[in-house]
């Protein structure tokens, strides 16, 4: 059973603090992430939600409920020891029982699926998962890095994206100031949307626009502030045979460009999200540590620095500077509030 699906049922969220679920969430991260053992006391100490706890007691009548919780959605818990000279029993989640089976889908089940990948992969959605991470890592717990948990981001979700799927699924025209390409000029636009679709790294609202009486595409990254509904819900009607694809692939839009190229220290066997998007450059030793040098082009310099962050110190920026100190500063955020508990 998905953790994820479990959480966010109806009946579950009926009986369960939207607290205490984000405290489930971040004790099956801990547990997944390690290949060892947790103590009740180091699940404590590194577990957030579990640092509220008024005393020993509550916090072992909370660990007791949250692991009977967990076993009932279906998520299996080891109990175990790393040594014979632990005091007491830790607990894992082992990946292999975790994880699903191979699963077959048809042609519009992938399709789906790939779209929550997509929008799973935003920066917007990763970044407390990968914060997460590096505080596991700060704590000294022995993340496995062979697979991660986390999938890194890929496509980029714009602010405009969570009004306009609203707008679609209301079928309710909306209106916003757009900027066209290579020009600072603006201009409002009336559009009845059809739908919200990725195409080539780039997200596109696709519908009838109002002002020039045609189907058009508009890149969600060049709309300008707020997109504000206008006209009444269910007035929007969408073609049966439109191909929204077809009509973003007939625009002739360039594919996009990278806005700059880092380069990077890389360690050996770490990160490797990062090393099947990096081109690998030569070798280079830090503080002891062997790893490879190498570049990787950024649509999103914006974005990169949460999720090279999400890293810990298997990546190290060293080009350009501005992305090296935003690194740096996200590390140092998460260290001064894990001194400050």
């Amino acid at each position: 059973m998905d953790l994820g699906d479990s959480i966010t049922s109806a009946s579950y969220c009926g009986r369960v603090s939207t607290a205490r679920a984000e405290r489930l969430v971040n004790l099956v991260l801990a547990l997944l992430s390690t290949r060892q053992y947790l103590t009740a006391d180091r699940i404590r100490g590194i577990v957030p939600g579990y640092a509220d706890a008024a005393s020993d007691e509550a916090f072992s009548r909370m660990f007791e409920r949250d692991k009977t919780e967990l076993r009932e959605l279906g998520i299996p818990l080891e109990t175990g020891r790393n040594s014979a000279f632990d005091p007491a029993d830790g607990y894992r989640i082992a990946r292999r029982d975790y994880e699903l089976g191979e699963i077959e889908l048809a042609p519009d089940e992938a399709a789906a699926v790939g779209l929550a990948v997509r929008l799973w992969d935003s920066p917007e959605m990763t970044g407390q998962a990968q914060g997460a991470l590096v505080k596991l890592r700060a704590a000294g717990v022995d993340v496995d890095h062979t697979e991660p948990p986390v999938v890194e981001s890929r496509v980029r979700a714009e602010p405009a994206f969570t009004p306009l799927v609203a707008a679609v699924q209301a079928r309710q025209a909306v209106q916003f100031s757009y900027r066209r390409s290579g020009s600072a000029e603006r201009l409002t636009r009336t559009l009845e949307p059809w739908g919200v679709v990725s195409w080539r790294a780039r997200w596109y609202v696709v519908g009838h626009d109002r002002d020039r009486g045609a189907p058009r595409c508009f890149r969600l990254s060049r709309i300008v502030g707020d997109v504000r509904a206008v006209g009444r819900p269910g007035e929007v009607q969408r073609p049966d045979d439109v191909n929204l694809l077809e009509l973003i692939a007939g625009t002739g839009d360039p594919d996009p460009s990278p806005v700059t190229t880092a380069r990077l220290w890389i360690a050996d066997q770490r990160a490797a999200g990062v090393r099947r998007r990096a081109r690998l450059t030569g070798r280079l030793t830090v503080d002891g540590v062997e790893g490879d040098l190498a570049e990787i082009d950024l649509y999103f310099p914006e974005s990169a620095a949460d999720w090279i962050a999400g890293h810990g110190p298997d990546v190290l920026v060293l080009e350009p500077d501005v992305l090296a100190k935003a690194v740096r500063g996200r590390l140092e955020s998460v260290l001064h509030h894990e001194v400050r508990r």
